[in-house]
């Protein structure tokens, strides 16, 4: 564990979050345009991708950090029976879901129950698949759907924001099942799919299409909404949410419905669109 990583552990998180925040949505010109250049200029940001090319152009830093991509910048798989990659970003781990639990890495892992909030509810995916995807600073921030689904319910689970980096992932027991997260279920023509937005530090922020901001409020408490009988449809490759700052989403699967594509490995780059899983079920 690196000393950034142990002193985390003793770090307020929310606090720094919600400071973190307020200097994302503020608007003095010199203060988010020193943010946002010098965002482009560690991570090496291309702009070019973006609809709106022209750093200066942004109100606030977090107007960049969500920017839209230009039409075009990313294209769903062709093949119709193709899940898709719902962000860029790099593959932190996928593979099987083990009797229920999640591999995280170098042995460590969580049950897919913890990430949910829920023992009924991970159930289905007690044999089925998972694929973790981390969004770092660079990466465009908007989360698109895998599947064609139509939302059953979001459950917001409280947590603490460790960071989502490597050695974080690799020291932190259980990380992805501690950090505050919304969970938001969906119903597909395979069953149910699992979608989960999970917090970090400095990430103080969700939002999705269907509600507007999720996240802060930072939760005491399960949050349940349900919107069952809503028609919430969101299509394959449609957007469903976005994050504030880098983080992660996991997507769960049922089994005996899609296989992993086997390029995929741990820290392999992916985009927006690419092939995710092949459908194997009618």
């Amino acid at each position: 564990m690196s000393p950034m990583t142990a002193l985390t552990w003793a770090l307020p998180h929310r606090l720094l979050s919600s400071l973190a925040r307020r200097l994302a949505y503020s608007r003095t010109p010199w203060l988010k345009q020193r943010l946002i250049d010098t965002v482009v200029r560690r991570f090496g940001v291309d702009l070019s991708e973006a609809a709106e090319p022209d750093p200066a152009a942004y109100l606030s830093f977090n107007a960049f950090f969500t920017r839209a991509l230009r039409p075009g910048a990313r294209t769903a798989d062709p093949d119709p029976r193709a899940l898709l990659i719902p962000a860029d970003g790099h593959i932190s781990q996928c593979g099987a879901i083990d009797d229920g639990r999640i591999f995280q890495a170098k042995g460590r892992g969580f049950t897919a129950a913890a990430l949910l909030g829920d023992d009924a509810a991970a159930e289905p995916f007690r044999h089925g698949r998972f694929a973790t995807v981390y969004l770092s600073p660079r990466d465009y921030h908007r989360v698109h759907m895998p599947w064609t689904g139509t939302l059953r319910e979001t459950m917001h689970v409280p947590g603490r924001l460790f960071s989502v980096g490597t050695d974080a992932v690799a020291s932190v027991p259980g990380l992805f099942a501690r950090n505050e997260r919304l969970v938001c279920h969906f119903d597909t023509d395979f069953g149910p799919m699992a979608c989960v937005m999970v917090g970090a530090l400095l990430v103080s922020g969700v939002e999705t299409v269907w509600s507007g901001v999720e996240i802060p409020r930072y939760a005491d408490a399960i949050v349940r909404k349900d919107w069952r009988g809503k028609g919430v449809v969101l299509e394959r490759f449609a957007e469903m949410a976005r994050f504030n700052y880098g983080s992660t989403v996991i997507v769960l699967l049922p089994p005996g419905v899609a296989e992993l594509d086997p390029t995929l490995t741990a820290e392999a780059p992916v985009r927006l669109g690419q092939k995710l899983a092949t459908r194997t079920s009618a």
